[in-house]
């Protein structure tokens, strides 16, 4: 059984809590355009970057995003997306996993052709933030350079976010990254109950 709060000790603890948050605040002044990577084990990598792109539509920004692996599949995200045509242009360009495509030199193919319209997108002056949802596969396999990826994006313009998506991040990127979140899998219904991807969660 928990032992009772004492309502002023408490008191006076947040009272200093919010000193040194308030102090921490005024301290912080930079502002620039962030590279984020999202990646890990677990799921919530694209769904995390699409809650960030909601966000934007409301402070009215831009967006363009590439996906690299996801095909063109029913997607619940690109459904709501292509109801704000004057702010967001989403192009999926993947054929599906690599296991489905079997077939390496399309893979490349196609991958380069989502690089070169990411490119675009990182390049233009009037789109403020770029999802590149699942590039660290295509890193992973070696679909693309990765000097030239970590180069691009380190060379976008300063109030431009980028947002990477997908398993096993690059080394090289998590160290080019402002941002960096790992997504832990600790259970899921696929691997523990034989549960398929359900609409409204996985697409």
């Amino acid at each position: 059984m928990s032992k009772p709060i004492d309502s002023e000790r408490h008191h006076d603890k947040m009272v200093q809590r919010k000193e040194l948050h308030d102090k921490k605040m005024a301290e912080k002044t930079a502002d620039k355009g962030l590279l984020i990577v999202h990646t890990g084990t677990g799921k919530g990598k694209s769904s995390s970057a699409f809650g960030m792109v909601m966000r934007g539509i409301t402070h009215g920004f831009n967006i363009g995003i590439v996906q690299f692996i996801k095909g063109d599949w029913e997607s619940g995200e690109r459904d709501v997306l292509m109801k704000f045509p004057e702010q967001v242009e989403i192009h999926a360009m993947g054929e599906g996993f690599t296991w489905e495509t079997q077939d390496r030199d399309r893979d490349i193919e196609v991958t380069k052709k989502a690089w070169a319209k990411s490119k675009e997108f990182i390049e233009d002056p009037n789109v403020k933030m770029v999802v590149l949802d699942e590039l660290n596969i295509a890193l992973r396999y070696d679909y693309l350079e990765l000097d030239d990826v970590i180069e691009t994006l380190k060379n976008r313009a300063a109030d431009k976010h980028i947002i990477v998506t997908g398993r096993n991040a690059k080394p090289e990127l998590i160290e080019a990254a402002d941002l960096v979140t790992e997504m832990k899998l600790i259970k899921h219904p696929f691997k523990e109950q034989g549960i398929k991807a359900q609409k409204g969660i996985e697409y």
